[in-house]
């Protein structure tokens, strides 16, 4: 019988999940079918296909669920995303990124439309029943904020939700002139689970033990988290003369000095927003002791970049790292099984268990 999880949802009463659930291969082994395939991504900006007839092959979370898919914008500019797998015999269709009219499959010869509808195949002539709908590529569901990208393998709640709850906030900031900076962004290996990872971004408890420079920017008695069903938001409020959002008449902190809005997707996904851009942190589990997480950097005023909440990325990466890593360590104990919540500063965290819980248990007997 599959492990069950329960988290408390009054969280005055709950406890965290147990240290076996960061220590089990069978446990993280299920999360790839129980909450990976049944969630969102996100896969880049629109940018990695910016002409009609080109395509862009890439493996989603790669090293992990490694499944191989297809950008394509068509000669309409329309973009949709397709398995990159063939419909004979497995093998990937487009192996390079760039200019393509047919999607064609370089070991046998099946061909098939910018819309991933199968037009040819030789030597099937006496096949029976073919064509057939699965001989099609299979279409992911796609969704957009901005000119950023989220795909759907098998997604079990609905992203729009969660794009209409962000559009709320930060709709007044024009993404499409957000620049991507190569030099700015990085990935970080850690020695950790993913999950301990997310679990210290989604609280701001720690900040004044952990991050003594980010503590004297943000101001932490006023530090708030905003939970909702399939993601959750941390705002950070400056203190004194620190860089804040010029937010326009009628918005719903109008008033109010914002530092930083910190959205966290479920289950691994982290959008940043500061005066100066986004910062994009993907979390990719590789192993169930090591994770890489990108940080793709997006610089809307250089003017603000090194001022504020979001001045010092790398170090408060490296402090994040460092008690995310004894974290690691210490479940190893015998002696450890699950702690309590903070009623007042880890809703975020209580947010994260309760719905891991709920995607892990779902369709157990």
């Amino acid at each position: 019988m599959a492990t069950q999880f329960f988290i408390d949802p009054d969280i005055t009463q709950a406890s965290t999940l147990p240290a076996s659930f960061y220590k089990d291969q069978n446990i993280f082994d299920a999360l790839k079918d129980k909450i990976f395939i049944k969630s969102w991504q996100w896969i880049g900006s629109e940018d990695l296909v910016p002409l009609p007839n080109h395509s862009y092959p890439f493996f989603l979370l790669d090293h992990y669920l490694t499944e191989p898919m297809l950008l394509v914008r068509n000669a309409q500019d329309e973009l949709n995303c397709f398995s990159n797998v063939c419909t004979h015999r497995g093998n990937l269709v487009v192996q390079h990124p760039g200019k393509v009219t047919k999607l064609l499959c370089a070991y046998h010869g099946r061909r098939f439309s910018q819309e991933g509808k199968f037009e040819f195949m030789p030597e099937f002539n006496r096949a029976k029943d073919f064509p057939r709908a699965c001989d099609d590529l299979h279409k992911f569901q796609l969704k957009n904020l901005g000119p950023h990208l989220f795909v759907g393998i098998l997604p079990q709640f609905d992203f729009d939700s969660v794009l209409k709850l962000m559009h709320k906030r930060i709709d007044f900031l024009p993404l499409e002139q957000f620049k991507f900076e190569s030099v700015l962004s990085k990935d970080y290996l850690i020695n950790a689970h993913w999950a301990l990872y997310c679990d210290n971004y989604l609280e701001g408890f720690h900040i004044p033990f952990v991050h003594q420079d980010l503590n004297e920017t943000l101001d932490y008695g006023d530090y708030t988290t905003e939970i909702y069903d399939y993601c959750n938001l941390q705002i950070g409020y400056a203190k004194d003369d620190v860089e804040v959002f010029d937010l326009p008449e009628g918005h719903i902190d109008s008033g109010k000095k914002v530092a930083a809005y910190f959205y966290w997707i479920f289950p691994n996904m982290m959008f940043n927003f500061y005066p100066w851009g986004l910062s994009i942190n993907i979390v990719n589990p590789l192993s169930m002791n090591k994770t890489k997480v990108s940080f793709l950097t997006y610089v809307w005023d250089e003017s603000k970049f090194e001022r504020g909440a979001g001045a010092l990325i790398d170090k408060v990466e490296r402090e994040d790292e460092y008690v995310v890593e004894g974290v690691q360590k210490g479940l190893k104990s015998r002696f450890y099984q699950a702690g309590r919540f903070s009623p007042e500063r880890e809703k975020g965290v209580h947010h994260f268990h309760k719905l891991i819980a709920e995607f892990m248990n779902a369709d157990n007997e």
